[in-house]
């Protein structure tokens, strides 16, 4: 795969699991506040967080 071709789409997939991550980790402290079961929604929103900053940054090196 072309670099500046792998470089949109890794930067793109991690900008949208970036902001993916962010919107369910604030309904998960929603769910939280409501006495909800938070705690595995939560860690897992965090997880698909910090694989989109993960994307986001590796991509720099194929621009």
């Amino acid at each position: 795969m072309q670099n500046k071709t792998r470089w949109v789409i890794q930067a793109t997939s991690g900008l949208i699991l970036t902001g993916s991550g962010l919107s369910l980790a604030i309904d998960a402290g929603i769910t939280k506040l409501q006495g909800g079961d938070w705690f595995f929604y939560g860690t897992g929103a965090l997880i698909v967080f910090q694989a989109g900053l993960c994307l986001v940054i590796d991509a720099a090196r194929f621009k």
